[in-house]
């Protein structure tokens, strides 16, 4: 006989890691085919315990949460996984990325912050660059990290060190970011092409 409780937690006044362990119990256990008194037995615990920590009325210790683990045949961190689940992230509507200035803005380059996402190793920065004019000088980049360019409109030679890359649409370019870099030959305009940069987050002072 199968146990008939409701399909998420219920209990009220308890922290949000309690209703995600309860999820996260129920969820293996009716994966593994046991009721809640089957369980129970299992790993040791009353079914009115259980009953508690399946729908978030209790706050149970690590050694009833490693024996129900051990129940399970899964490890104990597998019990919190959703926890962390709310991570940050940065939408930016068509259009409404902010302008910035760089080295190449003087010669005709338009540049588009799309977001700038920062975690707690990594540091990233996406920007949609437009090149309308020609001209005969063409600054050169150098900054940590690496550098990933998507070409979205246009044609261009693009150099990296020595090296020199046709870029048409569609094609993508990966490269260390120490690297003198920036466009060699605007070949057909206007062009555009997303840059995202990855750079290692500073450490927290």
């Amino acid at each position: 006989m199968t146990d008939a409780l409701p399909d998420a937690p219920t209990g009220r006044g308890t922290g949000r890691l309690e209703r995600i362990i309860a999820l996260r119990v129920r969820e293996y256990r009716r994966a593994a085919g046991l009721s809640i008194a089957e369980m129970a037995n299992r790993v040791g615990v009353s079914k009115a315990m259980l009953s508690k920590i399946e729908n978030a009325q209790t706050s149970c210790s690590l050694s009833t949460l490693e024996r129900i683990a051990d129940g399970l045949k899964v490890p104990v961190t597998a019990l919190f996984r959703g926890i962390d689940s709310d991570r940050e992230a940065v939408y930016v509507p068509a259009g409404h990325g902010a302008q910035i200035v760089r080295r190449g803005t003087r010669v005709g380059h338009h540049y588009q912050l799309l977001g700038e996402l920062r975690g707690p190793r990594k540091r990233l920065e996406a920007v949609l660059v437009t090149l309308t004019e020609s001209s005969e000088i063409f600054p050169l980049f150098q900054h940590p990290g690496v550098e990933v360019l998507y070409m979205l409109e246009g044609e261009m030679v693009y150099g990296h060190g020595d090296a020199r890359y046709e870029m048409r649409p569609g094609d993508t370019l990966q490269f260390d970011g120490e690297g003198p870099h920036g466009p060699g030959e605007l070949v057909e305009l206007p062009i555009r092409f997303l840059s995202v940069t990855v750079l290692d987050a500073p450490p927290e002072g």
